[in-house]
């Protein structure tokens, strides 16, 4: 698609927004456009991921991202900042582990990262979850709670360990809380009686 006296960067921004529109495309080729049109939060994305020896995919492997909608929302809602300590913690923690990277446990590290601010001790967390392999955290969470809120859980019960007078624990009541009150700010805004359907997992 052409565009007469534009130059090619508006054209691309043009194209990568038209697209959400007209057909479906994966998350990664809406943001590979946005590259394109070099547009500054795609951009800031991209090098703050690979700054990590990380990059952006639509097929999985190793030190590869896919949830990239995950990654954007995450960005959009707790800045760069939060974004960094949440890849910061995942690759020191699982060390690129294939299946580290999924939407859940994006979501879950930064809701603990929302919660806990700088209570929630990076060292301890990498030590303590980094001890359980993605696969049995997985297996925790579905116990737990549907979605991310299960994964954050699963975390929070590893970091925590056994000892209840442990000098970092962190309450997991206080997770619950903050997810309440998530819910409830997002049943406000959209007009919606507390009483009515079921409530689904937030995803950040």
């Amino acid at each position: 698609m052409i565009y007469d006296e534009l130059v090619y960067e508006h054209e691309a921004d043009i194209f990568a927004n038209q697209q959400k529109f007209v057909k479906p495309l994966s998350s990664y080729e809406v943001f590979i456009a946005n590259l394109e049109a070099g547009n500054d939060d795609q951009l800031i994305i991209r090098d703050l991921v690979e700054s990590y020896g990380l990059k952006m995919s639509a097929s999985r492997g190793p030190c590869t991202i896919c949830a990239i909608s995950t990654i954007e929302q995450i960005y959009q809602k707790y800045g760069y900042h939060g974004l960094n300590r949440v890849l910061r913690l995942i690759v020191g923690t699982w060390e690129g582990d294939i299946n580290s990277f999924s939407s859940n446990i994006l979501n879950a590290v930064a809701k603990l990262i929302s919660v806990f601010g700088d209570k929630l001790n990076d060292d301890i967390f990498k030590e303590k979850v980094g001890a359980v392999s993605v696969k049995q955290l997985t297996r925790t969470a579905k116990e737990r709670h549907a979605g991310s809120m299960g994964f954050a859980e699963a975390m929070l019960i590893e970091y925590n360990g056994k000892k209840k007078n442990a000098e970092h624990r962190l309450s997991i009541n206080k997770l619950y809380a903050r997810e309440s009150s998530l819910l409830a700010d997002n049943h406000s805004d959209k007009g919606i009686d507390d009483n009515e359907g079921d409530s689904s997992d937030s995803d950040v």
